[in-house]
This record gives C-alpha cells, structure tokens and sequence, in this order.
C-alpha cells in the first residue's frame, strides 16, 4: 500500500485567535499583578468600591487630565504655566454612572473657564455604554420601571424613569434619519402590515402602526418604514405612503401583499403601475374564522385548502364554489368576504409553488410582528403617537442582533427569487446591475 503525502501551505489559512490573548496595548502582566494584589487585600474585582470602579476612576482621571495639559499647552506643576494667562484652577467631584456603577470622579478646571472635557462632558452624568444598555433593555420590552430597578440591582445605580425616558428619547433623531434613508432600486416583494397600539389621547384607543417590510433582491430583510394612523386611512394616504417610498429611490415593487387596506391597492398601482397587488392568504384565512364557530375551525380550513392551493384561476372559482354550497348557509358572511377579496386573491395562482409558498406564509413578516407586539404589550398604553413610534422602532432595530436571521433569510429566498426573476421578465435582474 502506497501513501502520497502532499505538502500543503498553511500560510494563507487564516488562524484562530486564542481567545485568551489580550487585546493590543494591553499588558497581561500588568493586568495579573492588579488582580492578583487586590486578592491579595481581599478587594472585590466587582461591586461597589471594587477593583473595576477603581481602574475606570483612574483611567477617567488621567484622560481627562490629559486633555486639560492639551488645553493649557503645558504639564501639570511646569513652570512654563506660571503667569501666562490661563492655567489650572483646582477640581471639583462628579459621580458617573458606568458600565461597572456609580464612579465618583475628580474633573480638573481652568481659570478662564474655556476647558470642554470630552471623556466626560460638563452636566454629563453616564457614559455612553450606560445609554446603549439603557437602549438595548427598552428594546427587549422591558419597561422604564423595569430598567431603573435592573440598574439599582445589578449595578446600585439609582436611575430614574424620567431619565431613562430622556435617553430613549434620543433615538427618535435617529429615526427621522432612519425613516428618510435611501432605498433599494426594486424589491421583490413587500409586506404591508398594521399593529394596534393603545394611545392616550383623551381616552385610550387602538390606533393602528403601519409597517413596510421588503425582501431585497439578494434576499434580506428591510423594513422600509413605520406610519402611524387613526384606523380610517384610505387612498389619499396611502397614496403619500407609497409616494414617499418612491421618493427614497424605490423605482419598482414586482408584488405587494397586503391584508384589505382601503384605497392601498389603487394607490400602489398608481405610483408603480406594474406591481401585482395580493391579498394575505393567511390573513384571509384567519378572518374567516372569526365568523365561524370554535368547532368548525378544522371543517372550514379543510374545505378552503383546495380553493388557495388550485393549480388555476378557474380550478380555484370552481373549489370556491363547493364551498358556498357547504357553508354558505351557514357562514354567508364568510362567502362575502372572500367574493369581495377575490380580485386581489387571484393573482397569484398564475405563478409557480415557490412563488405561492412565500405569499401564503406569513413567516416573512409574522417574526417581525411577534417581537413588536410583546414590546407593545409590555407597556400598555402609551402617552401619544410619538412613544407609540419610539417603542416600536426600537423593537425593530433589535430584530437580529447576532446577524443569524439574516444568513437564514438569504438560504430561504433563494429559490424564491430565482421565480421571480423568471416570472417578472428580468425586473429583478435589473435591481442587480
């Protein structure tokens, strides 16, 4: 038995970083002496007065006394400093609020006043990695009460929940700029959908939230957009809707589906004239039984099956009509509803099972939706249309942190969007180029 060795270079493969190598500029060394002499005096390396709170306190220090020796021109005691106009003036204590507590610092001050620190601005009173936590809770539903009392338990940090309403309130700039960003050329699909939250105006009352989201044509997820109404929105204002999105760069839309929104479809045909216009299958289904009895359920998504999944238009007229003379009597209202849905039902029976699988599944938009609604819930009601909008873009803006959903996206939609490409003559094609 011969064996054939082969000598492979291993130059060019990329090796694993041990996780245990510290980062650039850090001494290891020197890092295990300070670890090691607080154990040694029986300091925590946590908690209040901790080994942690210590370091940030120097390290906040001398960064800010670097600064004022750039301000000044000069080191700290240099006789250069002596009579040349502005110079050190003492300090005065501040306690931030970190990342590891409450840390009292010592800011340094200038005579004439004119020193800005930048680590630490005047009147400020948390570091920005406090602010991004305080973001990334609100995200995860949790209320103001409830971040204020996480930061008292985990960190002894007393917050309140006007000032954790005061950051939050920071990311709605960031939601202008969001909201009124560039878009893609042309998007395959987009999913228009409303959630109801409750807003205070007067009395409490639903008020829907309207959310755009778009496949892309490499087969990610978008959301375009987010507008609140009052619930008696039609042509008129989705026709700004749309032409707003048209505004930002959105040139073509091959299908919108949609639950039965008033004046939508003419307006969506009048900004892009060629977009095929789809009604949820799934929202239709589950509208249907809402006029149905509990013990029916089963019977009539049995008897309805055959109609959305009929290989042709006709085929699906035919199975409809089966099941009018089954259930008509019995449930008129439902025969109504799906008659009055059925031009924008139709559609799209005339492409293929890809194509079918992705506009009668709701998963596209469905995840989105769950994740809004357990942030809404979390709070009740809200004080007006403006919290209603920050607490549902900051649930948006956490949908996938880890980039995990995005890889599982594009898997899923790839043979989706090769239909696509092939039922829209090339549309697609052009969005790539």
């Amino acid at each position: 038995m011969t064996v054939i060795t082969e000598t492979v270079d291993t130059s060019a493969v990329a090796k694993k970083k041990d996780p245990a190598t510290p980062p650039a500029g850090v001494d290891a060394e020197l890092v295990g002496r300070l670890v090691e002499q607080a154990r040694a005096a029986g300091l925590q390396l946590t908690g209040d007065g901790g080994l942690l709170q210590q370091l940030t306190k120097r390290v906040i220090e001398a960064a800010m006394e670097g600064e004022i020796t750039d301000h000044l021109g000069y080191e700290k005691h240099d006789p250069v400093g002596k009579d040349g106009g502005n110079s050190r003036n003492g300090s005065r204590a501040k306690t931030v609020l970190t990342d590891v507590g409450p840390v009292e610092i010592v800011v340094p001050r200038d005579r004439n006043g004119s020193f800005e620190p930048q680590i630490v601005r005047k009147r400020q009173r948390r570091l920005t990695g406090v602010e991004d936590m305080v973001l990334s809770l609100s995200a995860k539903s949790l209320t103001t009460g409830e971040i204020s009392a996480h930061l008292a338990e985990v960190y002894g940090a007393e917050v309140s929940r006007q000032t954790i309403s005061t950051i939050t309130d920071k990311v709605m700039d960031g939601m202008a700029e969001w909201q009124n960003r560039p878009l893609d050329r042309v998007y395959p699909v987009v999913f228009l959908d409303a959630i109801n939250v409750k807003i205070r105006d007067g009395k409490v009352a639903n008020r829907p939230v309207y959310v755009a989201l778009a496949v892309t044509a490499e087969g990610t997820r978008d959301i375009l957009g987010l507008w609140a109404g009052d619930g008696g929105e039609g042509a008129k204002f989705w026709f700004q809707v749309c032409t707003e999105l048209k505004n930002r760069g959105v040139e073509d839309v091959l299908m919108a589906v949609c639950d039965g929104l008033t004046g939508l479809p003419d307006a969506i045909n009048t900004v892009w004239p060629k977009t095929v216009v789809q009604t949820c299958v799934v929202h239709l289904l589950r509208n249907s039984f809402r006029y149905a009895g509990r013990q029916h359920w089963d019977a009539i998504a049995k008897a309805l099956k055959p109609v959305y999944t009929a290989p042709t238009e006709q085929a699906a007229e035919q199975r409809f009509l089966e099941f009018a003379e089954t259930w008509g009597d019995r449930y008129p209202a439902i025969v109504r509803l799906w008659e009055n849905a059925w031009a924008e039902f139709v559609p799209f029976l005339a492409f293929d099972a890809e194509i079918r699988k992705v506009v009668c599944s709701t998963n596209a938009i469905e995840s989105v939706n769950a994740r809004i609604r357990r942030a809404v819930r979390a709070r009740g009601h809200f004080p007006n249309e403006q919290a209603a909008l920050k607490c549902v873009y900051l649930a948006v803006m956490a949908l996938d942190p880890t980039g995990t959903g995005r890889r599982r996206w594009i898997t899923r939609w790839k043979p989706a969007l090769n239909a696509f490409d092939l039922a829209f003559e090339g549309r697609l094609t052009a969005a790539r180029s």
